[in-house]
């Protein structure tokens, strides 16, 4: 069964849900008058596996992750986890749930697991998962390591192994790559991964799609503030063609060479100084064009990626009107501040980490 949805279908999504969402809508007062956050998002996560929350930045992404867990109130729709109605039932599931909205705060002068004790010791979980969230996280080695001593990395793996002290069963991670190197995003990347393996469902928000890619089973794509695609990693990238070639000609052939494989039943769409051509391969592709005196500077093939069919799907959707590779752009819609919140008794563990008291002692 494929499970994509294009712009204005039907979401089809195998199996139970962690997740969903029905015209779910969110506006802020500006001094222009109301401005959309979330403008019906119909949002399906599938229960189990790592799904990617796909968009350009001011996309409604931290808004909608701010409405699941009861931080800002919806204009309208409707908003489950794991079947209860949230906001309103969300004391019944925010034991199941955890997740870094914001950075979150630790003692710097104490270790990591004397952070995790004081935690521990806040929400009433078992000491004993201390040690086991930081095995799960992969700082067992650094575990008596003073905080402050941590690479950005690091301390994000300390945020997740804070938020699975409870075992949640669903965990969402808003951009949680962002400011980190490269050596920090694998580390990232990993810990997601072994999460979905081991059968927990990860929501994680992002615009750095690479990433996504190589950890995610499944994605949703917003723009605006509303899905324009959704499914599984491959269905989506094998509806877009499959195989593309990349073609250079010299700017006073790039209309001849692209009406001459038009004319050939290939359609070539204009890709910054280059024709990318879907479904052909360089040889016959080469060949088209030798033959009527077009000669190409560089072809090469190019495998669809995630990358291109978030492109293809939000080039014209971006704040101000601009692909977010550059251009101008406006203040991130997503920023705007949170409006009152609707279930205090959610816990630090549902929402960003922090270890609440300062009333614990180091470790020896």
């Amino acid at each position: 069964m494929a499970d994509v949805r294009p712009p204005g279908g039907d979401v089809a999504v195998e199996g139970e849900l962690a997740i969903e969402t029905r015209g779910l809508r969110k506006t802020y007062r500006s001094v222009r008058g109301r401005r959309v956050g979330v403008e019906d998002l119909d949002l399906q996560v599938p229960v189990g596996g790592v799904h990617g929350f796909l968009g350009p930045n001011g996309s409604g992404k931290t808004t909608t992750i701010r409405m699941l867990l009861g931080l800002v109130r919806p204009d309208r729709g409707s908003a489950t986890i794991f079947g209860h109605d949230v906001p309103r039932h969300l004391p019944d599931v925010v034991g199941r749930v955890g997740a870094i909205v914001e950075s979150p705060t630790f003692f710097p002068a104490f270790s990591a697991r004397a952070n995790l004790r004081l935690l521990a010791d806040g929400i009433e979980a078992p000491r004993e998962r201390v040690d086991a969230v930081l095995d799960d996280v992969g700082l067992t080695g650094r575990a008596r390591d003073r905080y402050r001593t941590y690479s950005l990395g690091m301390k994000q793996r300390l945020a997740i192994a804070a938020t699975l002290l409870k075992d949640p069963d669903l965990l969402i991670f808003d951009e949680p790559t962002n400011g980190l190197d490269p050596a920090g995003i694998h580390e990232i990347r990993r810990t997601m991964r072994d999460l979905g393996d081991r059968g927990k469902t990860v929501l994680v928000s992002s615009h750095i799609l690479a990433e996504v890619e190589q950890v995610a089973d499944t994605v949703s794509i917003v723009a605006r503030g509303r899905l324009v695609a959704s499914g599984r990693v491959t269905d989506l990238i094998s509806g877009q063609g499959g195989a593309a070639v990349r073609v250079v000609v010299a700017p006073d052939d790039v209309a001849i060479a692209t009406s001459l494989l038009a004319s050939r039943g290939l359609v070539a769409r204009h890709e910054d100084d280059a024709l990318v051509v879907e479904g052909a391969d360089p040889a016959g592709v080469n060949r088209m064009l030798g033959e009527q005196g077009v000669w190409a500077r560089e072809i090469a093939p190019r495998q669809v990626d995630l990358e291109s069919v978030f492109l293809g799907l939000t080039q014209h959707e971006t704040p101000g009107g601009r692909d977010h590779r550059g251009g101008r752009r406006r203040r991130r819609r997503d920023a705007e501040p949170p409006v009152e919140p609707v279930e205090p008794a959610a816990t630090p563990a549902a929402t960003s980490s922090g270890t609440g008291r300062a009333d614990g002692g180091e470790e020896a």
